[in-house]
This record gives structure tokens, C-alpha cells and sequence, in this order.
């Protein structure tokens, strides 16, 4: 088989598969592992797959430069959002200094939040609301509103976040992916979970297994700043590059 043929084969297996070990490519293709590995390599650098110890992945399937509205986002993957906030919670401790994102993830997060002891800042109009009504000590980010996250972003609050420094912050994110790391689309909602993610001892990014492998226009993190909390990792490469918790039942 010509080089051109294997590669466009290995392409073809990865759209299927997702990820793929070298020894299984090399006994699909009939082929020795060290050429297999070559090929591999030359396609890393291509940017058509990411090569990883054993195998590949196939490359980042989405490039999204859109943010849906809460509304829309809100309806999908309700329970592992659930599973993934119910974790999350038991995190929280006695007087934490804790940052709540915006977003639907985090919004169902609260729901399982008990400790009153903490206290809590957001930038979602709607989650600071919903921390009063349970009774808890909580801060709103002060600055311009986003209609369609229904959150505060921009130079204000970026300038009333510079007064704290966070035990504990969850964020929300749009993509997950090795290379680009937490993406979101708006440039000004990035630079809001950027500066959390800076003043914050741990950080958290809660998402569920549709965000992984997309990337949007804005990073505002690298993979090891932040530990994910996901239901199931399909993809296991992710695992070495900062701490994943799966929380799948």
C-alpha cells in the first residue's frame, strides 16, 4: 500500500473509532509498526490527527465560533450535568472563597450546594439570585450584562474581580481539547474566567462529554491549570494532561 493510501486509511479509521493503537492500525493495514508510527507522526504534524503514546486521536472535530443561548443549552445533557454537579458540591467547605461561573452546567451545580459557611461570587445574574434565595453570603460581579449567557463580562469586572483571591472556583467552558485547552467563543467572557482561573487556588472546569474535542475562538485556559470534572471520558488522552474526576454511575 503507497504512503498517500495508508494515510488516507488511517484518516478513515480514526473518523470511525475516534482513537485508534498503533498495533491495531498495523494489523488493519497489514503493516509494520515502525512505518505506521512514521505515518503517524507525519500526520501529527500535518494537524489531521493527534498523536498520542500508543496510538492517535482523531483531530478536534468542531471549530465553533457561536455561543447558543441558555435556553438552548440548558436542555442538553441534563443528567450528566446533574451527576457532575452533585460531585462538584462536596467540594465546597467550611469558609471557602468560592467563584461560580456562568452557564447551565453551574447553574445545576447550586442546586446541590448546602454549605452556608462558604462564600460565593458570580458573575450570573440568575446564580447569584439563586445563592440568596437558598440563604448563602453572595457577591455579584459588577460590569457589562451578556444577553445571551445573562452574565457580566468586560473591563469592570475584571477590575471587581482584582480583590479576590479564590479557594475554590467552577467554571463552565464551551470546548475542551489538548491543544487550544478551555475555548469559549466571546473574547470578553474570556478574559472574566481567565482572571478566576488566576486567582484561584483550584480551579474547576465542569463539563459534560459534549465539550471535549471542540474548540471556539478565545482560550482562557491551559488543560493543567484546571481540574476537569466530567461524567465519562471517552477519550483517555485527556487524563494525562491535567487531573480528569469521572462521575458516571
Amino acid at each position: 500500500m503507497l504512503t498517500q493510501e495508508r494515510h488516507r486509511e488511517i484518516l478513515r479509521i480514526l473518523s470511525e473509532k475516534q482513537a485508534v493503537t498503533v498495533s491495531k492500525l498495523s494489523e488493519l493495514l497489514n503493516t509494520s509498526e515502525s512505518t505506521i508510527r512514521r505515518d503517524l507522526n507525519k500526520l501529527d504534524s500535518q494537524g489531521k490527527l493527534t498523536k498520542v503514546f500508543g496510538g492517535a486521536t482523531a483531530s478536534t472535530q468542531i471549530l465553533e465560533a457561536k455561543d447558543d443561548t441558555v435556553d438552548t443549552r440548558s436542555q442538553l445533557n441534563i443528567d450528566e450535568k446533574r451527576m457532575i454537579g452533585q460531585y462538584a458540591a462536596t467540594l465546597i467547605n467550611n469558609y471557602d472563597l468560592v467563584y461560580i461561573d456562568a452557564g447551565t452546567t453551574t447553574r445545576v451545580f447550586i442546586e446541590f450546594i448546602t454549605n452556608k459557611n462558604a462564600t460565593y461570587v458570580t458573575n450570573a445574574l440568575d446564580h447569584g439570585r439563586y445563592l440568596m434565595e437558598k440563604g448563602f453570603n453572595v457577591y455579584i460581579v459588577g460590569g457589562k450584562l451578556k444577553a445571551s449567557t445573562e452574565c457580566v463580562v468586560g473591563a469592570e469586572g475584571i477590575k471587581f474581580l482584582e480583590k479576590f483571591n479564590f479557594t475554590k472556583s467552577f467554571l463552565g467552558t464551551n470546548g475542551v481539547d489538548i491543544n487550544a485547552g478551555y475555548t469559549t467563543p466571546d473574547i470578553e467572557e474570556g478574559h472574566i474566567k481567565k482572571e478566576v482561573v488566576q486567582r484561584s487556588y483550584h480551579s474547576f472546569i465542569l463539563a459534560d462529554s459534549s465539550k471535549f474535542r471542540k474548540v471556539y475562538p478565545v482560550t482562557f485556559g491551559k488543560l493543567k491549570e484546571c481540574c476537569i470534572i466530567t461524567g465519562k471520558l471517552t477519550d483517555k488522552s485527556f487524563g494525562k494532561e491535567t487531573v480528569v474526576k469521572e462521575v458516571s454511575q
